[in-house]
């Protein structure tokens, strides 16, 4: 293993961020991975997932039992995480531009398109390496002027050429769930198994060029573009990516995040990737796979203190009670049910809410929303 700081773009004078990743394995030994933690910086479960993944990386890689590259980012955000304001941390947006930190990547299909299209031909392999160039030298003639874009560059600089991202979110308070892209889920299925996904949402895209997306996406995306233009080219879906949410803000625990961290590991082992010992048998699924179109987000029809009727990972009926918004001063009660059957896969951490205001997720089976599917 070893350590690699990245300085990034000091936004004032006399201080400085620094990005840290660590690496294992040898470069072509095998599939690329990278994992990152925490890119919403109040998001912490990841990190500690990292901190006991890291562990096992080390043990594998001294005894030369990595059969692979695998890139650990623990800290994806040091901006995120020095935010606070009246001593509560702010690390899903940029106080400068009020940016959330996981949105507003680059259209990587769009940026090398012009640059491969001629270089491209029968040979899927190489034009496999054609493109990871192309994007290798579109990120480095990237100059960025601000914080917030030298850590978005440095995070693809370390990530565009893996074959597997996994981005380690959480949610407010929820149980584990994954979502992907259609083109990545046939490769990560056995990861969200031994992970014990009890959600997950498959979008062919969910809009806001989200770090997870604006990587895989950018191989079916350029496949499409290519083939608009008359190029009917062999272009594999060069990187399979996820964003994993582990449980709820506050799921920062030892028993969890060393559960999480060996459910990683095994699909590691599944892959081939890593051969410290044999693979464990693949678990059965937890729940089916449900379109991220699906998905419905309750909303509070007022303000209120919020008290909830369902807990998270419960499967609701259509019509069941989940929340009440209860207006003391107009003496209200008003009842939120639910619109679709599924899973109650994640609700808000906090017990007040204002008008208009997002209460939690239900997983539905039907797709029912287009454009942006992702909130804020």
């Amino acid at each position: 293993m070893h350590r690699i700081d990245h300085p990034l773009v000091s936004p004032s004078l006399g201080s400085h961020k620094t990005l840290t990743s660590f690496h294992f394995g040898k470069p072509g030994s095998g599939a690329k991975v990278y994992i990152q933690a925490s890119l919403h910086a109040e998001e912490l479960p990841g990190m500690l997932v990292a901190h006991h993944l890291r562990a096992v990386l080390d043990a594998a890689d001294s005894s030369n039992q990595l059969q692979c590259e695998i890139v650990l980012v623990p800290v994806a955000n040091p901006i995120g995480l020095a935010q606070r304001i009246d001593h509560k941390p702010m690390g899903r947006f940029e106080l400068d531009t009020s940016e959330n930190f996981n949105r507003c990547y680059p259209d990587l299909a769009a940026a090398v398109e012009p640059a491969v299209r001629d270089k491209l031909g029968t040979d899927a392999q190489a034009n496999l390496a054609t493109v990871r160039a192309a994007m290798g030298d579109y990120l480095s003639q990237w100059q960025p002027t601000t914080e917030l874009q030298s850590l978005r560059r440095t995070l693809l600089q370390l990530a565009h050429d893996a074959d597997y991202v996994l981005d380690l979110h959480c949610d407010c308070e929820g149980v584990l769930h994954f979502y992907t892209e259609e083109a990545c889920w046939t490769k990560l299925d056995t990861l969200a198994h031994f992970l014990g996904a009890q959600t997950i949402l498959l979008a062919k895209s969910s809009g806001n060029r989200p770090f997870d997306e604006c990587l895989s996406g950018a191989w079916w995306q350029l496949a499409d573009r290519l083939k608009s233009n008359g190029l009917d080219l062999p272009l594999p879906q060069g990187c399979c990516s996820t964003t994993i949410e582990l449980r709820g803000e506050l799921d920062v625990r030892h028993d969890l995040a060393q559960i999480d961290a060996q459910a990683i590991a095994n699909w590691l082992r599944q892959l081939g990737a890593m051969t410290d010992r044999p693979a464990a048998a693949v678990p059965s699924p937890r729940c089916h796979a449900t379109p991220l179109a699906g998905s419905e987000t309750l909303r509070a029809p007022a303000a209120g203190m919020v008290v909830f009727a369902a807990e998270p990972g419960q499967v609701l009926a259509i019509g069941d009670l989940v929340v009440e918004v209860i207006d003391p001063i107009a003496n209200q009660v008003h009842r939120i049910t639910a619109g679709v059957a599924g899973v109650f896969y994640a609700r808000i951490r906090d017990r007040y809410i204002t008008a208009g205001g997002e209460l939690g997720k239900i997983a539905g089976a039907v797709a029912f929303r287009s454009g942006e599917l992702l909130g804020a």
